[in-house]
């Protein structure tokens, strides 16, 4: 390796972590900073989501399947779900939104996927801080979380959805009617990926079945960290990575192969 060579590479890793930066912003302020509000309707749209269910099966039932309130059972149970939706949705939809920038050679398909990672995660963290330890201090004041487990649970639901979005960035960018078709098989995802129940609470076959649901896993995590008694012992982390890992690196290899094709 020459001398100029190893000078470069630092200029290139700088070079690309400012292009990543300056898509992250271009994202916030075309995203958040256009709308009345801006960010805040990041956080008003979980807040009123878990509301909503906790009103509901408040109504329903006497108590939560675990602890002692609803708005902290269903927010460890909505927030990893939302955080998957958004960046699986947000990363399939990185070329699209960032096609008149990419023909610039300063910026590339991966800076896109990653200025949206990176943008969607950080957002999350924030909600689910503010929003998780909103709840905890008003209804649930002696619970002390597992902070390292809380955040795994975090990240694995995001690298879920990283990887499941590069995998359909290729489809919905190739094929558009899968964009459609994916937010039709998605659906189900809300009902069984633990939202409304703990894996323990499941009959044997359903346990069976559904433990191949990596988001499963990952809200698992979540609740985990929070509920000393929670069973967690099901829970696969390396599932997860692998799961995300395969779909990531398929859908990193087609949007290559037809990279030059999106652009057109």
């Amino acid at each position: 390796m020459t001398a100029t060579t190893q000078k470069d590479r630092p200029n290139r890793q700088f070079r690309t972590f400012r292009t990543i930066a300056a898509l992250m912003m271009r994202e916030m302020a075309t995203t958040y900073g256009r709308s009345p509000g801006g960010y805040l309707w990041a956080l008003v749209e979980p807040i009123g989501a878990v509301a909503i269910l906790t009103l509901l099966f408040s109504l329903a039932f006497p108590a939560p399947p675990m602890g002692k309130s609803f708005g902290l059972f269903y927010a460890t149970g909505y927030l990893p779900f939302m955080l998957f939706n958004d960046m699986s949705g947000k990363v399939a939809k990185a070329i699209k939104f960032s096609r008149p920038l990419l023909n610039y050679p300063a910026v590339t398909y991966v800076d896109a996927l990653l200025a949206r990672f990176f943008l969607t995660l950080l957002t999350h963290f924030v909600v689910a801080t503010l929003l998780l330890g909103g709840i905890g201090l008003l209804f649930e004041p002696n619970i002390h979380p597992d902070i390292p487990r809380t955040i795994l649970g975090f990240l694995a639901a995001g690298l879920l959805g990283f990887g499941v979005g590069v995998f359909n960035c290729y489809l919905m960018t190739d094929f558009p009617v899968w964009e459609r078709a994916w937010w039709v098989l998605t659906r189900p995802l809300f009902i069984i990926s633990g939202i409304f129940f703990t894996y323990d609470n499941l009959p044997p076959i359903g346990q069976d079945i559904l433990w191949y649901n990596p988001l499963l896993h990952a809200v698992g995590l979540v609740r985990d960290g929070f509920y000393i008694t929670y069973n967690g012992d099901y829970i696969s982390v390396l599932y997860i990575m692998l799961f995300a890992a395969v779909f990531g690196l398929i859908g990193m290899l087609l949007v290559r192969l037809k990279y030059r094709d999106f652009l057109e």
